[in-house]
């Protein structure tokens, strides 16, 4: 049996595709600079913060990391409605991303802040800095540059997660190629090109992490 492959085909959908990755990217820099400063966030009170902040926070972490992210989008597009929140399928794919990287990155920083050595921080107390000043400028510039790979890897998985949110209809990369597909009837050929993109898209964003977080980051 003869197969005729027609790339053409789904090349020529060029703009689908262009909107697919824009919106590919759009989430995950929203995930990425929110779900950071949730996983900092939640790293210090897990790490250093109040008894009564510990508790929320080791539990969000732990409902997010054992539960699939698909059931998380799910809940939060058809869930929160039954409760009288309606929120836009990019909305709550955006609520979703952030979430979900926020556990993860809230374990990845608490594993750099507790490999901070204890006799630094007690220097930086003795100068009268107050605790967050000690973990802003102290602890967490060099925890960040300790896990910054790590917490590279769990940013380009949450973009290639985003690949769920075309079952709510958001148009990003995944949701474009089944449109596609479903147009031309080439399901290889486009599947083949939306896996060559996010191939590239993976690639291209953890080079451009791996340079921005020793500049922006932790100055090194």
């Amino acid at each position: 049996m003869r197969i005729d492959f027609d790339f053409m085909a789904v090349l020529s959908q060029w703009p689908l595709l262009a909107t697919g990755v824009l919106w590919t990217l759009a989430l995950t820099a929203v995930a990425t600079v929110a779900g950071m400063a949730v996983g900092i966030a939640c790293a210090w009170a897990r790490a250093s913060g109040p008894g009564w902040l510990r508790w929320p926070a080791g539990a969000y972490v732990e409902l997010v990391r054992n539960t699939p992210f698909i059931v998380q989008l799910f809940f939060i597009f058809f869930g929160l409605p039954a409760a009288g929140v309606k929120l836009s399928p990019e909305l709550a794919s955006f609520i979703a991303m952030v979430l979900n990287l926020g556990a993860y990155a809230t374990e990845i920083v608490r594993a750099g802040i507790q490999a901070t050595p204890r006799g630094q921080i007690e220097a930086a107390v003795s100068l009268a800095l107050s605790r967050v000043q000690v973990f802003m400028r102290v602890v967490l510039p060099p925890a960040l540059q300790r896990v910054w790979p790590a917490m590279v890897s769990q940013i380009v998985i949450v973009m290639l997660g985003s690949a769920v949110c075309s079952q709510i209809s958001v148009q990003e990369l995944s949701y474009a190629a089944n449109l596609i597909q479903s147009r031309n009837f080439r399901a290889f050929e486009s599947f083949i090109v939306a896996t060559a993109v996010y191939l590239l898209l993976s690639i291209a964003v953890r080079r451009l992490l791996h340079w921005a977080g020793p500049r922006f980051l932790f100055g090194r």
